[in-house]
């Protein structure tokens, strides 16, 4: 992580690797890493090596995950979302998923 990156930023990250979110079984990383119920997220773009924290309904959180999509990594992300859907359906990750589906992230 960058040096500039804020301790409570440096500690979500921590936080969310030390409960089963920033590595899976396979040595995959998560790329998203849920905040405040869902509202925000940290966004782990693997092709640049940073991290972002973005509101989930933002228009910057959909073109972060249409980056990664096209990347190749839209899959995995999918994943994610109904992953965190089901562990948290009060939280809003199926619209959230939706949402993306409904601006095109996925396709191609």
């Amino acid at each position: 992580m960058a040096s500039n990156t804020s301790k409570t930023a440096r500690a979500s990250v921590r936080a969310g690797q030390s409960t089963g979110g920033a590595l899976s079984v396979l040595g995959e990383y998560k790329y998203l890493i849920p905040l405040a119920n869902g509202r925000f997220a940290y966004v782990r773009n693997l092709t640049n090596g940073k991290t972002a924290h973005l509101k989930t309904d933002s228009d910057a959180f959909v073109e972060e995950i249409r980056i990664l999509a096209a990347a190749g990594h839209g899959a995995k992300i999918r994943a994610e979302l109904t992953a965190l859907d089901e562990a948290s359906p009060s939280d809003g990750w199926g619209s959230t998923e939706k949402r993306l589906v409904d601006a095109g992230v996925f396709e191609g």
